[in-house]
């Protein structure tokens, strides 16, 4: 099946190795004209079941990210994978792609080379010592080359930037959900298996900021009733709802297991077989470096189960990181319900030292020193602030710690993230091998698409390309596009070899001209999956098409003439 799907993916123009007339490129793969239109189509249901239904924000920040932001965030550090090297070819491979396991560090990749005996599976030579190796891009941006930015590998960090531009759209309460689709870059250290390791990428990613002593987004009784396969990092394997999964503590956080059920639907609306979804949780030593627990929902193909969907508890991690690296404040304020009164430490700038100490920047100061936390007092007494992105050191004399009684309204927090990340390349192959099977009585093969999802929605098709059928078909042709209808016009061969082409790429329905369409004005419209048809008058094509299409309307409760 697999050979099958592919060699219709390239030769009917859903996807194929990038740069072939110059020998290609690894890990790049070009999008033909029906595998964009698909990939539009999961793209638009994904932002009907997650954006518009959660009602989420919907942005767009840049690939390129400067040096900052990713030390802050821990993947200069920490976005690694351990690569090894073939002494006798130089083909390069990753460690835990041969051994089966993560590493943890350099030596225990070294280890489970060595005790599992791994060679070379081009050649059988014997590998070299593993490196660290950072997955990044990096490049520079400026005349002068004077700033040292990399291609993100995930969209998040363009979201959590830019934390209080969102806080302050959704009117400072939580919580609330920030969504982006865009392109993600990895240097991927062995990119095989197509569409599925990938140097540059399709990602739709979510990033749900919840209260954490309140973590709780959307209305679990919605997906309550969801059945999940669930396989725990202890390996343990348990199908059962989603309460059940909440009640018995499989998984902890419930709006962690509310984009879990809801990402169950989302793939099963699209196509996917639902007895082929299921959950996998990450073991420790898998974990990335900002989640504290992580599901990453699989589905079974040809190649076995793989990744389409991580949805992980990123808790307060990246909005943390980027308080401390920035020196702004990225908190939320939880509103109390009543006013309280409490003693607090407060910074007291002194002016009188301030003054003279820095002259006409010294208001900026004090108003830094205000807000600042006298925790960050260090043991000298000195407190370095930030004004205009300059690190401002204040000596002692500068202020005073004081106790004070105040009455408060509520409490500054750092708000937790949910985070559901989904690989549209994935998603698509995934559709393609589910939706693929071949003709029993005559072994043509067919892509069983969705209508909605179909990158084409119908095809016309005269019976015969003369005695004016090819003038009506092209007529009827140009009323269903200028209906907003996706179709495409074919007279090539016999009709029934044009059905099987058209059902080959996924086409839904046929639109067929014949000669009693020249007699009374009806055209044939026949079903792509129960080969059934139905006569119709050609004017009443575009509002069937389009309820067919949009799944509103049944094929057999289309009514004939």
């Amino acid at each position: 099946m697999r050979n099958d799907v592919l060699d219709i993916a390239k030769r009917r123009g859903f996807f194929w190795q990038a740069f072939e007339i110059y020998g290609g490129l690894g890990g790049f793969y070009d999008y033909g004209p029906l595998g964009t239109a698909l990939k539009e189509n999961i793209i638009a249901a994904w932002r009907k079941h997650f954006v518009i239904k959660e009602g989420l924000a919907e942005i767009d920040s840049p690939n390129l990210t400067p040096r900052e932001v990713f030390e802050a965030s821990g993947h200069l550090d920490e976005f690694a994978d351990f690569l090894t090297k073939c002494t006798r070819c130089g083909a390069v491979f990753r460690v835990d792609e041969l051994t089966g396991a993560t590493p943890g560090d350099v030596e225990s990749a070294r280890t489970m080379l060595r005790e599992g005996g791994a060679k070379c599976s081009e050649c059988g030579g014997e590998l070299s010592d593993p490196v660290e190796f950072n997955l990044m891009f990096r490049t520079y941006a400026g005349a002068g080359m004077e700033r040292e930015v990399y291609l993100r590998p995930e969209t998040a960090q363009g979201i959590f930037v830019n934390f209080l531009n969102y806080y302050r759209y959704f009117r400072e309460k939580l919580p609330f959900g920030v969504a982006q689709v865009g392109k993600g870059f990895r240097n991927e250290i062995s990119p095989r298996k197509g569409l599925l390791r990938q140097r540059e990428f399709n990602m739709a990613e979510i990033e749900v900021f919840l209260d954490p002593d309140e973590k709780v987004w959307g209305d679990f009784r919605d997906v309550e009733d969801e059945v999940l396969t669930l396989l725990t990092r202890g390996g343990e394997e348990h199908t059962l709802t989603a309460r059940e999964a909440l009640e018995r503590g499989i998984v902890c956080a419930e709006p962690l297991l509310y984009f879990m059920a809801r990402t169950k639907r989302f793939l099963v609306d699209l196509g996917i077989d639902e007895e082929k979804i299921r959950f996998r949780q990450h073991p420790e030593e898998e974990l990335a470096h900002y989640s504290s627990d992580c599901w990453d929902c699989e589905v079974r193909i040809s190649y076995g189960w793989i990744e389409v969907v991580g949805i992980a508890d990123r808790t307060a991690f990246d909005l943390s990181r980027h308080m401390e690296h920035s020196g702004v404040d990225l908190r939320a304020f939880r509103r109390y319900s009543a006013p309280v009164k409490r003693k607090v430490r407060k910074i007291v700038p002194n002016m009188k030292t301030l003054g003279p100490m820095f002259r006409n920047r010294a208001a900026e100061v004090a108003a830094a020193l205000e807000r600042a936390d006298p925790s960050s007092v260090d043991p000298s007494g000195r407190i370095a602030v930030k004004v205009e992105n300059e690190l401002i050191v204040v000596p002692p004399e500068g202020f005073t710690v004081e106790e004070m009684e105040e009455e408060v309204t509520g409490e500054r927090i750092v708000p937790h993230v949910i985070e559901p990340s989904f690989g549209i390349d994935r998603i698509l192959y995934a559709l393609m091998e589910h939706a693929y099977y071949t003709r029993p009585d005559s072994g043509y093969r067919v892509l069983r698409f969705r209508p909605s999802i179909a990158p084409i929605k119908a095809a016309v098709l005269p019976l015969m390309a003369k005695d004016g059928l090819d003038n009506v078909a092209m007529e009827i042709h140009t009323l269903l596009r200028n209906a907003g209808i996706r179709c495409y016009y074919d007279d090539s061969g016999s009709i029934g070899r044009r059905y099987a082409r058209a059902d080959e790429i996924g086409v839904p329905f046929a639109v067929t001209v014949d000669y009693q369409t020249l007699e009374d004005g009806t055209v044939t419209v026949r079903e792509r999956d129960s080969t059934e048809q139905v006569r119709v008058r050609k004017e009443e094509l575009p509002a069937i098409l389009k309820g067919l299409v949009e799944e509103t309307l049944c094929f057999g409760d289309v009514k004939g003439v």
